[in-house]
Parts: structure tokens; C-alpha cells; sequence
């Protein structure tokens, strides 16, 4: 709930409402009160009680809500409804209209007050930064949406964390995404604030950086642990539909208390059909896991089924790393020409500066590809793109495995010099200390 205003200013405001609507002191204080209350009241010498207020706004035939805080009741509520078809409009992938619907909400809750609803314009537009690739805009964002909610749990803090950190592993930036996820997970599961909710965003946000440093176990566990607390809903954009829909009825009649109700449900479907992009990983690591144990037709089916839950509109830069696990599964099972049209179209998507590890991570596999073709020259092409773009992200692992790639290929078209060049830069990368090495593991949720 807002905060109320200073008794003056609400003293003011009902001396103004009860002249406008031609009472006296005596008529407003009836039958509960007496005129020298509403007199002290008015002066702005008492800070009235709750049900003070609710008796004067009744009387004056106004909301409490707008007795206190000077804004009608309808605005917030209004606000809260147009958030949630911001979050609607994201949900379905167009993210520069959602930016556009968020960036106006944000405005009217700075210039109404209403803290929340701004945190939550904030977070909308820290997500539509992170789908158009505008990954330190988005960070910002999620900086400002943090501060906002400086003063709330942990659990409500925790959409901004995560979206914080993200934009550092999308940027590269592995070990401290990984510091910033582990931390929160930790913390919630120690203190007692095991939100699912929470830890279900945070499990399946950080399922993809483990697997970029290497840490292929912790992975395994945290896809386990994030489709265990995955809520069961049928189908989320229809319900929130349907919320939505009775929400802006209700406020028409001024029912705006059933009309919140509404906009609660509405708003928790939209979450969950964002949780759905954690939930899509989950089913990557699931592949990831079949490719391990040769199960390559189970492996294709999981990541399809991630690449589905990540409709093409949206989740460039989480769509990619799922693309490029299918495409290597579909190479391995004699399917080259699909993996390299996934593989070109997901370079399309990306560049340097938005999602560089995957963008490597295509180049090899191309180089791969083109390799068991027989094609030497477009393959070391396809590497040294590779190794460009893994310099600059400081995947260390990947770094050595495809110095191996590249020092093979040399070696087998005779260049031994730079083959050998190839192979010490693999082995530099593949010890140095700390690059893949992880501190304790997070506590874990009482499931």
C-alpha cells in the first residue's frame, strides 16, 4: 500500500472535498465522530486513524486510497493492468513495443509516486534490453530496479539480480554472473526464503554459464532442481488473458479491489511464461545430458522442444547456445546441411558484441562441419573466427579445445610450425589457474 501523506496535506484535502460537496463539520463527523475532530482533523493537528479516514472518505464518497494519498483509486490499479499488457506484449516477443508501453508507465509511476509499479517498468524494460541485445542499457536498468526495491525481501529482489546477471554472462562476463546467481541461490536456502518462484528463475538462469565454464555436474543439478519447482499450468497466456479482461471491467465499475485480484493472477502467468525460457534450458542441459550418454534421438527431441519453448520472436540470445547443441546432434546423425542452415541463421542473430561465446560456438561447429567435408580452407576460416571471439569472451575451455581443432588441421595440411603454435596457446589456456575452477556449491532448497 502507499504511503499516506502528512496530516496537513490530508487535512487540507478533506477541508477542500467537504466544502465541494457542501457539508459541515458536524454532517462529516456523523454519527462516529464530533465536529472539533474533524475541526483538529482539517488543521492538520492529528494524524487520523485508518478507520478515521475510511468514516471521512465514505462520507465524502471518495476512496481511502485517495483520501490519503491524493491519487484516485483507479490510478494505481490502472497502472497495474497496463503493466501486465506491457508484459503481454514482451511475452510474445515484441520487445521494442514493450519497451515503448514500458518506458510510459515508468514515467507516470515517477510522477505519481508509486514505487513498485516503477520497480516493475524497470525490470520490463531491463528484459526488453536483454532480448534487442542492448545488454549495459539493460543492466541499468536492472540496477535502478534493485535500488527501488532496496527495502523488500530478498524473494522480490531477486527478478533484478537475475536479470543483472545475465547481462554480464550474455556479455562474457561467466564467473561473475556465476558469483552473482550462487550468491542469491545461497542465501535464500540458508536464510529460510525459499521462495520457488525465485529459485526457479535462478536454477535455470544459471544452468548456461556453468556449462560455458565447464562445470557440466552443477548444470545437471540445477536443471534437475529448477524443473522440479516448475509450476504446473496449462496453458499461462490464455488465464492471463482472461485476467486481464475481467481486470479492466472491474475498474470500469470501480470494483478495484477485485479488479487487483485479477491483475495478480494476470502478472504471475506472465512470470511464468518468461520462467518459461529457464524452463527451455532445462530441457537443453536434459539433451546435453543424452548427447553424454550416445542417446543422440533423445538429444535431438529435448532440444527441440527447448528450441520450441523459445519461439522464434523472442530469446535471441538464449535461443542460440539450444541451437547450436541441436545442430552438433544433428551433424553427429548425418543431418550436416539442417545443422549448417541453424547454424548460419543463428550467426545472423548475433555479432561480436551480443552473445560472442555462442557466435563462436557456431563458427567451430561450421568449421567442424566443414572439415569432415574435406573443406580445410572454409574450416580454418570457421576456427580462426572462433578463436577471435572466444579471445575477446575469455572462455578458457573452449579456448583450448579449439586451439586442439585448429592445431589438427594445420598439422594434417603440413604446417607443423603453426601447428604446434596452436596446440601450446590450447595447453596455455587449459591451465590456467581459476578459469573454470567454481568455490562451494550453493545450499540447496528443501523440495
Amino acid at each position: 500500500m502507499p504511503e499516506r501523506d502528512d496530516p496537513t496535506t490530508i487535512g487540507r484535502r478533506v477541508q477542500q472535498l467537504r466544502t465541494e460537496r457542501g457539508l459541515t463539520q458536524k454532517q462529516l463527523a456523523e454519527p462516529t465522530y464530533t465536529p472539533a475532530y474533524i475541526s483538529t482533523l482539517e488543521s492538520g493537528r492529528v494524524r487520523p486513524s485508518d478507520d478515521a479516514l475510511r468514516h471521512v472518505a465514505d462520507r465524502l464518497g471518495v476512496a481511502f486510497d485517495e483520501l490519503a494519498t491524493g491519487r484516485p483509486a483507479r490510478l494505481a490499479a490502472d497502472l497495474r493492468l497496463r503493466l501486465t499488457e506491457a508484459q503481454r506484449t514482451l511475452a510474445t516477443g515484441a520487445a521494442e513495443e514493450a519497451a515503448e508501453q514500458y518506458g510510459t508507465l515508468l514515467a507516470e509511476a515517477e510522477r505519481h509516486g508509486l514505487g513498485w509499479e516503477r520497480a516493475t517498468a524497470l525490470l520490463g524494460l531491463g528484459e526488453c534490453a536483454l532480448e534487442t541485445g542492448e545488454l549495459d542499457v539493460g543492466r541499468l536498468y536492472f540496477e535502478r530496479a534493485e535500488a527501488c526495491l532496496a527495502d523488500h525481501p530478498l524473494p522480490a529482489r531477486v527478478p533484478a539480480l537475475r536479470g543483472r546477471a545475465v547481462s554480464h554472462y550474455l556479455a562474457g562476463e561467466l564467473r561473475y554472473a556465476v558469483y552473482l546467481l550462487e550468491s542469491t541461490l545461497d542465501e535464500l536456502n540458508r536464510g529460510g526464503l525459499q521462495d520457488p518462484d525465485a529459485l526457479l528463475l535462478l536454477y535455470g538462469s544459471i544452468i548456461g554459464p556453468y556449462m560455458d565454464m565447464g562445470a557440466h555436474a552443477r548444470a545437471a543439478q540445477a536443471a534437475e532442481l529448477a524443473l522440479a519447482l516448475a509450476p504446473q499450468v496449462g496453458d499461462p497466456a490464455l488465464v492471463a488473458r482472461m485476467h486481464r479482461s475481467v481486470a479492466r471491467t472491474l475498474i470500469a465499475e470501480g470494483r478495484v479491489a477485485e479488479a487487483d485480484a485479477s491483475l495478480a493472477k494476470a502478472a504471475e502467468l506472465y512470470r511464468q511464461l518468461q520462467i518459461r525460457t529457464e524452463l527451455a534450458m532445462c530441457h537443453w542441459m536434459r539433451g546435453y545430458v543424452c548427447v553424454q550418454n550416445g542417446e543422440l534421438e533423445s538429444a535431438e527431441g529435448e532440444l527441440r522442444e527447448a528450441l520450441a519453448m523459445l519461439s522464434a520472436k523472442r530469446a535471441v540470445l538464449y535461443s542460440s547456445q539450444v541451437a547450436v547443441e541441436l545442430a552438433d546432434v544433428l551433424h553427429r546423425r548425418g543431418k550436416s546441411e539442417e545443422a549448417a542452415r541453424l547454424l548460419h541463421g543463428v550467426l545472423g542473430d548475433l555479432s561480436s558484441e551480443r552473445g560472442a561465446v555462442h557466435s563462436a560456438a557456431a563458427h567451430r561447429l561450421l568449421g567442424i562441419i566443414a572439415d569432415d567435408a574435406r573443406d580445410t580452407e572454409k574450416a580454418e576460416e570457421h576456427y580462426v573466427r572462433a578463436l577471435s571471439l572466444l579471445e575477446r569472451a575469455g572462455a578458457a575451455g573452449d579456448l583450448a579445445d579449439l586451439c586442439r581443432l585448429l592445431g589438427d588441421l594445420l598439422r594434417r595440411t603440413g604446417r607443423v610450425e603453426a601447428a604446434l603454435d596452436a596446440y601450446r596457446t590450447g595447453l596455455g589456456h587449459r591451465t590456467a589457474p581459476g578459469t573454470t575452477t567454481l568455490g562451494p556449491a550453493p545450499a540447496q532448497p528443501s523440495l
